[in-house]
């Protein structure tokens, strides 16, 4: 996938607001599904299906822990979203 394939993909994960409202929720602290659930006031089986797709956009990684599944933002890809959105809005007048 190519920078600009990556970067739209992102944009298009990021344009439902639960999926913004999780990743503000994870920025602070890894949570796991049953926690996101009762923060956003929506069922597990939504966040989860959520967390599905920002996995498969690399911006929500998954570590084990126990019986639970805790997640937490791939600082990484988020850093790598902002320098591409700083880019492509980035304007100069001629």
């Amino acid at each position: 996938m190519t920078d600009i394939g990556r970067t739209a993909r992102a944009f298009k994960v990021l344009s439902v607001e639960t999926r913004v409202q999780m990743i503000e929720l994870l920025k602070s602290r890894s949570l796991c599904v049953n926690a996101l659930a009762k923060s956003l006031g929506i069922t597990s089986a939504a966040v989860s299906q959520h967390l599905r797709i920002l996995r498969d956009a690399d911006l929500v990684l998954a570590d084990k822990k126990g019986y639970f599944v805790h997640y937490r933002v791939n600082a990484q890809a988020l850093a790598r979203l902002k320098q591409d959105a700083d880019r492509l809005l980035q304007f100069e007048e001629a």
